[in-house]
């Protein structure tokens, strides 16, 4: 194993085991590397690692800190990759939506407050048919967004939203657009919120899986 990762790894520790907490400052990079026995380079490496993963925040002239190490944070990385894949690796991960969203609808249809079915209504209500393609993406990711926040779940939120690649959505939002099928898509969004103000678990999954499923084929079709 690379001495950098050792380095990653013995840091870790720190933080599993409670030594080092969310927030906290870690000892000087003299006093760190004598205590775990590693080489002030290899450490530093290590420190730049966890930083880009959002584990640590190195702040100049300040020391560095653990992060709040909130799911938003720690996510992050994925969301990024995800911008990257193409094709194949993209189709890949609808998948992974296609088999999570609708579980998240039917958890919100036990959750949901009135005060988040409102706000959501209002983000639909700004929506019209003649909307330009980053005004459907920034709507559908918030969309999406809310419904998962809407189940209490942070960790399933942030991991949603990571999968949820602006890029992607952009593609597909002109697809929409060209076709003119954004009337129709709205309708969904439209449908899947009704659902859930209703209580109604089951449906609110059905329609979600065929909203999801749709998007995926069309990606399928396009490529």
């Amino acid at each position: 194993m690379a001495v950098t990762d050792t380095a990653i790894l013995k840091i870790k520790e720190m933080i599993v085991s409670g030594e080092l907490s969310p927030g906290s400052r870690l000892p000087t990079e003299k006093e760190l590397s004598e205590s775990l026995g590693l080489s002030r380079n290899s450490l530093r490496e290590a420190v730049k690692a966890l930083e880009v993963i959002r584990v640590l925040d190195v702040r100049r002239g300040d020391g560095t800190y653990v992060t709040s190490l909130e799911p938003r944070l720690l996510l992050e990385a994925m969301s990024f990759v995800v911008d990257l894949h193409r094709d194949d690796s993209i189709l890949e991960v609808f998948a992974v939506r296609r088999m999570l969203e609708p579980q998240v609808a039917a958890l919100a249809c036990r959750s949901i407050t009135d005060a988040q079915l409102a706000e959501i209504e209002k983000q639909l209500a700004g929506v019209g048919e003649d909307a330009d393609v980053e005004s459907l993406v920034a709507h559908d990711i918030a969309f999406h967004h809310a419904i998962a926040e809407a189940t209490g779940n942070a960790y399933l939120t942030s991991l949603l939203d990571s999968l949820s690649s602006h890029t992607v959505r952009a593609r597909v939002w002109r697809g929409i657009t060209e076709g003119g099928s954004v009337a129709r898509t709205i309708d969904e969004h439209r449908s899947i919120l009704e659902a859930v103000r209703q209580r109604d678990a089951e449906l609110a999954q059905a329609l979600m899986v065929a909203h999801v499923s749709g998007v995926e084929h069309w990606l399928r079709k396009a490529r």
